[in-house]
């Protein structure tokens, strides 16, 4: 199709002058690799900076993330959000202590039956960690080489990544695995761009891009159209008693399974009913900004109350106060502002 050969060098040169100083490109600690490498799906790189560090100082290996209480893994990872990629990473720390000796396997087959662990992470570890010759192929990959062929196949289509997961892997430059693997994502990150124009004039094999040279950049790669996000309307609550807020821990299946959250409802349920459910027998109901939270799948629109309670009855939620909660336990994204608020309120009521 194209001298791969001379793309790859292009690539490794301009990769060896132009990548972005990040804390997990300054180690070959296979840990950091791989926690980096979780922690980045679908974040932005700034954002991940401080929680890699944090949970690195925290839990600065393999083995203690393993031993870890699941609050402490929760609360690391507060904000980052698809708190389901933590538990899986533990799942997985778990598996290497107790299998290998603590230390990630430099096997790329091997890195593929822990849990969490894709093809695009797998690949990842093992070339940048291992410098092993396996492809790590991620939507800014993915981007970068429709482009480079003006290649029709639709993106979104698991035959489609498989196939450039192949081909890629059988270049890889021998001893040059991780670097070449870092060049293209960082190649699709900060040139290379999803949205709007991308910096042709910045690419250094643009000579070599199929799109480029057609000017029809814009229309690769390929994607069929997202499906549109379901909408819950919810009631959320602050509720406040003797200066301590309620929370409560949601299922164990299903969105946000098994974190901490604050009380909520359907809208359709009025909201005396639902206090009055939760042994909320008496309390002064106050009117919050309404707020929207956009999950993958699914759209939140919330309808928010703060709540000074007069009289309560029962243990339906957990009651604490706003410093240890916020020491020790995790709360969605999807809450925060609410939160934000209602503490500002809870200062003024006592105020």
């Amino acid at each position: 199709m194209y001298e791969y050969n001379e793309i790859i060098n292009k690539l490794i040169l301009w990769y060896q002058s132009n990548a972005r100083d990040l804390p997990w490109r300054k180690t070959k600690n296979p840990y950091h690799i791989w926690l980096s490498e979780i922690m980045l799906q679908q974040t932005r790189v700034e954002a991940v900076k401080p929680y890699f560090q944090r949970f690195i100082h925290t839990l600065p290996t393999i083995e203690a993330l393993a031993n870890a209480d699941e609050e402490t893994i929760l609360k690391l990872w507060e904000g980052l959000g698809y708190y389901s990629r933590v538990r899986n990473l533990q799942k997985a720390a778990q598996t290497v202590v107790g299998e290998y000796g603590g230390n990630l396997p430099a096997d790329y087959f091997a890195l593929r039956k822990l849990k969490g662990i894709g093809p695009y992470t797998a690949g990842a570890i093992a070339s940048i960690a291992f410098s092993l010759p396996h492809a790590a192929v991620d939507g800014n990959v993915l981007r970068v080489m429709s482009r480079l062929a003006a290649d029709p196949r639709d993106i979104t289509l698991p035959a489609t990544k498989t196939a450039w997961e192949e081909e890629l892997t059988s270049v890889m430059p021998k001893g040059e695995e991780g670097t070449f693997t870092q060049a293209l994502m960082e190649l699709g990150a900060t040139v290379c761009l999803p949205n709007g124009m991308p910096k042709c004039q910045g690419c250094p094999v643009r000579e070599h891009c199929q799109a480029y040279k057609k000017n029809v950049v814009l229309q690769y790669p390929v994607k069929s159209p997202k499906k549109q996000r379901t909408k819950e309307y919810l009631s959320v609550f602050f509720l406040v008693d003797q200066g301590n807020i309620a929370i409560s821990k949601r299922g164990e299946k299903g969105l946000l399974s098994a974190l901490w959250q604050l009380p909520n409802c359907d809208r359709e349920k009025a909201v005396p009913v639902a206090l009055r459910d939760w042994g909320i027998i008496n309390g002064e109901i106050k009117r919050m900004k309404g707020q929207k939270h956009i999950f993958t799948h699914i759209e939140w629109h919330m309808d928010c109350y703060f709540v000074a309670v007069k009289e309560k009855e029962g243990h339906t939620f957990l009651w604490l106060d706003r410093h240890q909660i916020e020491k020790e336990y995790a709360l969605p994204s999807a809450f925060k502002k609410i939160w934000q608020e209602g503490c500002e309120t809870l200062e003024e009521e006592i105020k």
